[in-house]
């Protein structure tokens, strides 16, 4: 006869994992510093995108171009709601997909396949577009399409004003101009940076989340880094029919671009095909070394989280600075 023990085997008790929320806080962290550090690059690249006449040669040209006739400080434009809606971005991407995680995750293992982590990652990226992204990117570029040193000359005063002023003119929808390509870009983006960025971390660094290793900020930004080189070459197209789509007016009469795939069909028969890709180079000198900011952070708050909270672990002396700024987060938070 078998002995209850054997019938009823104990079941091993389940790892304890970084909660949603606090890869939420950690996400928000990351994007405070990655929209301080990038946003000239954002706004040379949405100018680039916009220039139908060639009066732009390049990226250096660009820039010393705005600096010349509007001032340094047009290089952050827009710097208001980018900064907002990146860090609102983060913290709803690396939250949500902490949540789609987890209902992909087996039961018994706590392990997640690669087909759910793409679809976690697909998920986070469609609720941020629709949520976040889209309305406060019509904004941003809205703002940064305006030329000129007088305030006086210029349509959008600012954030709030520009905000109103599309509602007023436009309706609650024009927020959302160009939704349908910017969920598809950023659907495909977070479904490619997550899968990408858990297999850089375990292929060059034998990192396995929830095994209590953390990361040097080096190696976060490398593993970031590689991981956001994927989605702007596959998503190019989208990005640069989201950016006309948000950027045009109804002033003058009727819209010229009338969805997503009609834009694609403009585009490229007014200026072939390569113009579908404007704007790449600055998107790749901008979304790859803004990943490896973001993750660099994000990977140091929830390795302090996990040490000190889940296993007690030690960590490394070249952490020390951004683990100390992590300790009187959590101090504040949680004491």
């Amino acid at each position: 006869m078998k002995s209850e023990e054997s019938q009823f085997p104990e079941k091993k008790p389940q790892r304890k994992t970084i909660p949603p929320y606090m890869k939420a806080i950690s996400g928000s962290l990351g994007g405070i510093v990655e929209a301080c550090c990038l946003q000239p690059i954002d706004v040379i690249k949405t100018r680039l995108q916009l220039d139908r006449s060639g009066n732009y040669r390049g990226i250096i040209h660009c820039g010393t171009t705005i600096t010349r006739s509007e001032g340094v400080r047009a290089l952050w434009k827009g710097l208001t709601p980018f900064a907002t809606h990146l860090t609102l971005k983060y913290t709803l991407r690396m939250g949500s997909n902490a949540m789609f995680q987890s209902a992909f995750k087996d039961s018994e293992s706590g392990k997640i396949s690669n087909k759910g982590r793409l679809l976690s990652g697909f998920g986070a990226g469609v609720l941020e577009a629709l949520a976040i992204v889209t309305p406060f990117e019509v904004v941003k570029i809205r703002l940064q399409q305006q030329r000129g040193l007088s305030p006086e000359l210029l349509k959008y005063k600012g954030p709030v004003h520009c905000a109103r002023l599309i509602i007023r003119e436009e309706g609650i929808l024009g927020l959302w101009a160009g939704a349908a390509p910017t969920v598809m870009r950023n659907g495909t983006n977070q479904a490619a940076m997550f899968t990408a960025k858990n297999a850089f971390d375990v292929l060059l660094w034998k990192k396995h989340e929830g095994d209590g290793k953390v990361l040097q900020p080096w190696q976060s930004m490398i593993s970031g880094f590689l991981a956001g080189t994927a989605g702007p070459v596959c998503t190019g197209p989208f990005d640069v029919v989201k950016t006309r789509l948000m950027a045009q007016t109804r002033e003058g009469g009727a819209l010229k671009y009338k969805g997503m795939i009609h834009a694609i069909r403009t585009i490229y028969a007014e200026e072939g095909l390569l113009a579908l890709w404007k704007g790449l180079l600055p998107r790749l000198m901008r979304i790859p070394p803004g990943q490896a900011i973001m993750w660099a952070v994000a990977d140091q708050v929830t390795g302090f989280y996990e040490g000190r909270y889940l296993r007690g672990a030690p960590f490394s002396q070249s952490s020390l600075p951004l683990h100390f700024l992590a300790a009187i987060f959590f101090e504040r938070s949680f004491s």
